[in-house]
């Protein structure tokens, strides 16, 4: 069993990435808006409620896997590394994922910020983030997270064995997922 944790800033590429590995791996994709897109319906994200749901199914999902026979779990996030509630939570899940013994990989994204500004409305994108539709809110979202949030980690914050940082500004999903494969011997 492999977990790969894809982490990054908003519109960076995650999930377009995590597509991508998917196709060239026996892993599947759970990126971090497929609960969000569920819940979303009958509670904000951002709500008590939403939050807690949405927290609940990636746990059960995770939980799942985990125990399964299933070769892996891709998983996106947006890690606010400057909050000890989401080192936390990186660390919980893993979690679950080493205590049945499987093998953990961590992948940083960076890229330019006119390059996620155009990501941001990229029809893949939109076409699985309904909550990202309303683009101006979106681009709004992104611009001011990056401000009250630190996204990216500083050189030598991420102390795991199997860890890729890529700056992904000017490669396709293809070649980063290429790049994954590669380096892990996935």
């Amino acid at each position: 069993m492999k977990f790969i944790l894809i982490f990054g800033p908003q519109a960076v590429g995650k999930m377009t990435v995590g597509q991508e590995l998917e196709k060239i791996t026996k892993l599947k994709l759970f990126h971090n808006h497929m609960t969000i897109e569920l819940v979303s319906p009958f509670f904000s994200y951002g709500s008590e409620a939403g939050k807690r749901l949405v927290g609940l199914f990636r746990r059960e999902i995770f939980e799942e896997v985990a125990k399964s026979d299933l070769a892996g779990l891709i998983f996106t996030f947006v890690w606010a590394l400057d909050m000890k509630a989401d080192w936390d939570y990186v660390e919980e899940v893993c979690g679950i994922f080493e205590s049945r013994g499987a093998e953990v990989y961590f992948v940083e994204l960076e890229a330019d910020l006119d390059e996620r500004l155009s990501r941001n409305l990229s029809p893949n994108r939109l076409q699985h983030k309904p909550t990202k539709r309303n683009t101006e809110w979106s681009e709004n979202e992104l611009k001011t997270s990056m401000e009250k949030y630190r996204l990216n980690s500083y050189d030598g914050e991420i102390k795991r064995e199997n860890y890729l940082r890529i700056n992904n500004t000017d490669l396709s999903a293809e070649e980063v997922a290429r790049q994954i494969k590669h380096e892990f011997g996935l």
